[in-house]
C-alpha cells in the first residue's frame, strides 16, 4: 500500500471559531495572507464548525482573493450529523454512508470554492462504518478528483488500522496538550511513528484552561510551565507548542486564534529546543507524580 504524502505545515490554522472572530471579508483575506506570510500553510476545517457557517466564512475570503488557494492546503472533516435550525435531526449522530460523505464533500468544495479538498478526516469514529465500502466511497472520490487524501479524527489504533487497511490514510487528528495526555499511552502516537504517519494535534493549549482552569492539575502545570517559560525566554503559548512538538511523531499543530499574534506565538515554538528535563517536568506537573 502506497504511503500518502502531503507537505501540511507544521504549524496548522485552525477554522473552528471563525464565526465568532466577526471578521469582514478583506479582513479574512488580510488574516489568511499574514498566516501565510508565517509560514502557516495549511487550514483546518469542518463541516459543521460555526453551525455550518465556517468553510463558508472561510470560502468568501477565497472567492474575494483566488490566488490565494494555490499557496494552502484545504482540510476539513464530515462524518458528524449535528443538529441545528438547518439540520433538526432527532439526535447528534455519527455518519460514514457513502451517500453522506459525499454529500458533504461535496458541500465542502461549494462552501470553500475550490475544485478539490487536499485532505478530508472522517470527524468521529462511527461504530456503523463499514470500512469496504467507506474506503470505495474514498476511492471514488479521489478518482473523480475531488479530495487529494483521506484521514481520520479522534480514532482509536484498531479504528485506523481497520479503515488504514482498506485505504491509505494519511494522519490521524487527536487531542494532545500538557493537560491531555492519553495519546501518549494508548498507542495513538506508537501506531504514528510505527506507520510514518504524522499525527495532527487538536486543542494543544488544554482548551484555555492551561490560562484560566483553577482545578489542581492546571495550576500545577501553569505554575511549573511559567518557570520553564520564563528560563526559555517564550509565552506559555509557545512553550505548550513546544512540548507538542517535541514528539518524535512529528505532529502536525493546529492553532484556534484569530489574533495574529497568536499565530506567531505558536510558530515561535518551532525555534524552542525543549530538553527532555523539561518535557518531563511537564509531564510530571500534568499527572502529580514521578515517571514509575
Amino acid at each position: 500500500m502506497p504511503t500518502p504524502n502531503l507537505p501540511l505545515s507544521p504549524i496548522v490554522a485552525g477554522l473552528w471559531r471563525i464565526t465568532s472572530w466577526q471578521f469582514s471579508v478583506p479582513e479574512r483575506v488580510r488574516w489568511i495572507e499574514q498566516a501565510l506570510e508565517l509560514g502557516i500553510t495549511s487550514f483546518d476545517h469542518a463541516d459543521i464548525y460555526g453551525d455550518y457557517q465556517a468553510e463558508a466564512q472561510f470560502g468568501e475570503a477565497l472567492k474575494a482573493a483566488p490566488s490565494l488557494r494555490a499557496r494552502m492546503q484545504l482540510i476539513t472533516k464530515c462524518g458528524i450529523r449535528l443538529r441545528s435550525a438547518q439540520h433538526p435531526y432527532r439526535i447528534n449522530y455519527y455518519d460514514s454512508s457513502d451517500s453522506y460523505v459525499r454529500q458533504q464533500v461535496e458541500q465542502s468544495l461549494r462552501n470553500l470554492h475550490t475544485e478539490q479538498l487536499d485532505l478530508v478526516l472522517i470527524h468521529r469514529p462511527d461504530y456503523l462504518m463499514d470500512a469496504a465500502e467507506l474506503a470505495e466511497t474514498f476511492d471514488t472520490l479521489t478518482r473523480e478528483g475531488k479530495v487529494a487524501h483521506w484521514g481520520v479524527s479522534n480514532h482509536t489504533t484498531s479504528q485506523f488500522a481497520l479503515l488504514h487497511q482498506h485505504h491509505p490514510l494519511l494522519t490521524n487528528q487527536i487531542e494532545l496538550s500538557p493537560l491531555q495526555m492519553d495519546a501518549l499511552d494508548d498507542g495513538t502516537l506508537d501506531q504514528a511513528q510505527q506507520l510514518g504517519l504524522r499525527p495532527m494535534i487538536w486543542s494543544p493549549l488544554g482548551g484555555g484552561r492551561l490560562f484560566t482552569g483553577e482545578d489542581q492539575q492546571a495550576v500545577r502545570v501553569r505554575a511549573e510551565m511559567t518557570t520553564i517559560a520564563d528560563r526559555y525566554g517564550v509565552t506559555l503559548t509557545t512553550l505548550a507548542f513546544a512540548w507538542s512538538l517535541r514528539h518524535p511523531s512529528r505532529p502536525h499543530v493546529i492553532t484556534g486564534t484569530g489574533r495574529i499574534d497568536g499565530l506567531r506565538e505558536a510558530v515561535a515554538a518551532l525555534d524552542v529546543k525543549l530538553d527532555a528535563e523539561d518535557w518531563y517536568a511537564i509531564w510530571t506537573a500534568s499527572k502529580g507524580h514521578s515517571v514509575p
